[in-house]
């Protein structure tokens, strides 16, 4: 049985629902074959969100983990390879805070790429048939302050435990007037639960091409 970590994020920016959370919640409550899954869910703040990550790892220990975060206007659930060192908010966080041009660690790398194995992750739900694609950016707000967080954490206190970021899109209830790309949660968990399949059984990634001109 592998020791899953799968996080979520709380609601954000005037949101009522986080569709990282309802995701997270469905698969934990409903996990794989084989994999012992706990979801946590995170603040939507600098710093603390962060702390409870540490302190979810230090509690469940893991064997992998997983944290997903709200990508709204993107039509499909994607794996972010790489993380960078920078907190630049277009808008503040839930505790009111808007950092710029501030590193996420002082001092530490530009950046941290996932260990997840990205393209088979990204393979895996489009098998099951969900809309997938690997990114190349998890932007500069809470997700990509989450996701090198992450990064770093494993890097320096849990060196054992595999992991990395994945956004996933606006569920329909918040685009209600249809002008913007959604998945309903039920369809993010089971791309999510191919993903985490996928991560557990995979230690060489696939030789495929997923790269971007621009």
């Amino acid at each position: 049985m592998t020791r899953v970590l799968l996080t979520g994020f709380e609601p954000f920016g005037g949101e009522t629902v986080n569709p990282s959370w309802q995701a997270a919640s469905l698969v934990a409550a409903s996990p794989p074959d084989g994999l012992d899954v706990t979801a946590v869910r995170l603040p939507c703040v600098f710093g603390d969100a962060l702390d409870a990550l540490r302190d979810a790892l230090a509690r469940t220990r893991p064997e992998l983990v997983v944290c997903l975060g709200q990508a709204g206007g993107r039509a499909g659930v994607t794996v972010e390879r790489v993380a960078i060192n920078v907190d630049d908010a277009r808008i503040p966080d839930n505790a009111g805070a808007q950092p710029i041009d501030v590193p996420v660690v002082p001092g530490g790398p530009a950046a941290y790429f996932s260990t997840l194995p990205v393209k088979a992750c990204v393979a895996a739900m489009r098998s099951a048939g969900v809309p997938a694609a690997l990114s190349n950016t998890a932007g500069t707000f809470v997700c990509n302050h989450v996701a090198y967080g992450l990064g770093h954490l494993l890097a320096t206190e849990f060196p054992s435990v595999r992991g990395g970021f994945v956004h996933v899109p606006w569920a329909p209830e918040q685009v209600v007037d249809g002008g913007a790309a959604a998945l309903p949660p039920e369809v993010v968990a089971s791309g999510v639960r191919a993903l985490l399949l996928a991560a557990a059984s995979t230690r060489d990634d696939l030789r495929v091409t997923e790269g971007a001109t621009h």
